[in-house]
């Protein structure tokens, strides 16, 4: 590298200098050249959360195959850097040519989780890019945002020029022909932005405005000029198996959250989980080829060195080529001193054996995800999981040589009630009690579970996006009954209880179900100090209680109350393909305990047939 933007005496105060030189394995150089597209992809937290994200890395790689496009990096610099650039007047850069983020074409801002929207505005303020699109120029790049929070992006609208609904694969390449012929006719800033919003899947939302009942509810959302779409259509890769992936993945000089090579081996999910937004934006189930997976999996662990590879899915059981996938994997890397790693799993006779052949001889802790302690409450959330199923998957681990269990639950569901949340310490204790039927002079030491809940959030496109959310003495109300109720258990040595933070939480739900008065108080808040919001030690709570105070904004009215079946959300203007009757029905059908079969087992008529592709036709000539 011929250069860096942090001299010597600044990276040797910060922590962690090797976040901010790139210059890792697999970097992308270009010769930068006066009709070069320059992208900068951004993920606004730290460098070693950023680097763990797939999707990022994918379009940095599909981006790079272009002659005409270079895409490099940035991430959010932790406090200490920040502080430093602020008071040095440094801009902010991209590491892979150490050039300030502001001379780049496009600024593009993964947007992964709501409690990330203070540090969208510290990136814009350290490019010295205007926080408001309103006020940008063509001296400073197009920000676009995509990823989950995308989905509604109402409460960081005023902060972006686009936003790309759906998979990145798709639409992009298209959206850059059109920035470059804008630019060398010498359209106006509004004019790219007209033409970029009738690309399928592009939203501008400085060409839509919003009016609001008296009550505060949104009345219309309604485009301003008639050449652009009333709807944006999420878009989404038709064809998994021959989409872009990786073949060169960047590997760190420093460690990293996911330090291994990810392998997506299908996207969307069959089951249906009412709470789960995922499970609804990424519909329909498409899945990869199992002799591609076979070809990339050794290609990625030959261009990387990494020790571990992780099958990456919503839930890995549900790959219908699972077994033979698993098993090539063992014969291939297992004795290479390549150890496998299969997440999203569900706990069956099959799921175990193949994790007794691919964990040390010291087995780790298996999780389960009940999500709900009562079958009642799973069959509200439509969990697909019985107890029955729940404990046998435990004594065939617990035969297997494993004692640990980690089980995940929800608090603040919807009809909960306290013999529900009861029922969470004595779903644990039951598991705890088939590893104790087991002869003692069988077992492999003391048995151990942890219990962990997070607390409910109605997020968007989920059959739960009518409901209210719990205030934060609810939530944490409900924690203690379940750790009183952990105490009674006949085994309650062997069980341990953490629950999630519940300021965090409803500070989540308003962020996600906002709608675009929201702005003002993400901008007050950041102008106080936060940042970094995701993060236990760097969240303050009370300046963003200041900060809803200062700007008159009521946060509990985007999430104290249950939504009439006809209220226009901030988000219906988006269309999933997913329909939002369907989600109705779902909802209703919760409300009554009503179960909803899988994707595979029945078809429930979602509306994700549109896209023609994946599970809702797998199974026709």
């Amino acid at each position: 590298m011929s250069k860096l933007a942090l001299s010597d005496d600044i990276l040797m105060k910060v922590d962690k200098p090797t976040r901010y030189i790139g210059s890792e394995i697999n970097i992308v150089r270009k010769e930068i050249t006066p009709d070069m597209l320059r992208f900068c992809m951004c993920f606004p937290d730290l460098y070693e959360i950023g680097m763990s994200h797939l999707g990022m890395q994918i379009l940095y790689a599909m981006f790079n195959k272009r002659e005409d496009v270079y895409c490099e990096r940035v991430f959010s610099p932790w406090t200490d850097l920040h502080e430093i650039l602020l008071e040095r007047e440094i801009p902010l850069f991209a590491l892979e040519s150490q050039d300030p983020v502001k001379d780049f074409d496009f600024l593009g801002i993964t947007l992964q989780y709501e409690m990330c929207y203070t540090n969208i505005l510290q990136i814009l303020e350290l490019s010295q890019i205007p926080f408001f699109a309103k006020d940008r120029d063509w001296s400073v790049p197009i920000v676009i945002g995509g990823g989950p929070c995308s989905y509604n992006p109402e409460p960081i609208a005023d902060f972006f020029d686009l936003f790309y609904i759906g998979e990145g694969e798709v639409i992009y390449d298209r959206l850059f022909e059109v920035y470059k012929a804008s630019r060398t006719n010498g359209d106006t800033r509004e004019q790219f932005l007209k033409k970029a919003a009738c690309i399928p899947g592009i939203y501008a939302p400085s060409l839509y405005e919003v009016t609001y009942n008296d009550d505060g509810t949104i009345q219309k959302h309604a485009k301003r000029f008639e050449e652009i779409p009333s709807t944006i259509v999420r878009q989404v890769v038709t064809d998994v198996t021959n989409s872009p992936y990786l073949e060169k993945p960047i590997v760190p000089f420093t460690k990293i959250t996911q330090d291994r090579v990810v392998l997506e081996i299908m996207r969307g999910c069959i089951r249906g989980c009412r709470f789960c937004q995922a499970g609804a934006i990424y519909r329909p189930t498409r899945q990869k080829d199992v002799e591609t997976l076979k070809a990339q999996a050794a290609m990625l662990l030959r261009n990387t060195g990494h020790e571990e590879i992780s099958l990456s899915s919503l839930s890995s059981s549900d790959y219908e080529s699972l077994e033979e996938l698993v098993h090539y994997l063992i014969t291939e890397f297992k004795g290479k001193g390549v150890n496998i790693s299969l997440p999203s799993l569900r706990i069956d006779a099959f799921s175990l054996d193949v994790m007794s052949q691919v964990q040390d001889i010291k087995k780790s802790s298996l999780t389960f995800a009940p999500e709900a302690g009562s079958q009642r409450m799973r069959d509200v959330i439509n969990k697909g999981l019985t107890e029955e199923e729940i404990l046998r998957g435990a004594g065939l681990a617990f035969e297997g040589g494993w004692q640990k269990v980690k089980l995940y639950f929800m608090l603040g569901l919807p009809t909960e009630t306290t013999e529900d949340m009861k029922a969470i310490a004595e779903l644990a204790n039951k598991i705890a009690v088939r590893y104790y039927d087991i002869p003692k002079e069988e077992r492999n030491g003391k048995c151990q579970i942890t219990i962990s809940t997070s607390f409910f959030v109605p997020k968007p496109f989920t059959a739960f996006q009518w409901m209210q959310m719990c205030s934060k003495d609810e939530f944490l109300d409900r924690a203690h009954v379940v750790n009183d109720a952990v105490k009674e258990q006949l085994n309650r040595k062997s069980l341990k209880y953490n629950w999630h933070a519940a300021d965090v939480t409803r500070l989540e739900g308003i962020m996600a179900r906002g709608d675009r008065k929201l702005s003002a108080v993400i901008l007050a808040a950041y102008k106080k100090g936060c940042l970094f919001d995701s993060w236990t030690e760097s969240f303050a709570y009370d300046k963003w209680i200041e900060a809803f105070e200062e700007t008159g904004i009521d946060g509990g009215f985007y999430v104290n109350r249950t939504r009439p079946d006809d209220e226009i959300f901030p988000w219906d203007f988006i269309d999933i393909g997913v329909t939002k009757a369907f989600l109705l029905r779902e909802y209703h059908n919760a409300l009554n305990g009503v179960v909803t079969p899988n994707c595979r087992e029945k078809c429930s008529g979602c509306g994700a047939n549109i896209y023609g592709e994946g599970v809702c036709y797998e199974n026709q000539n």
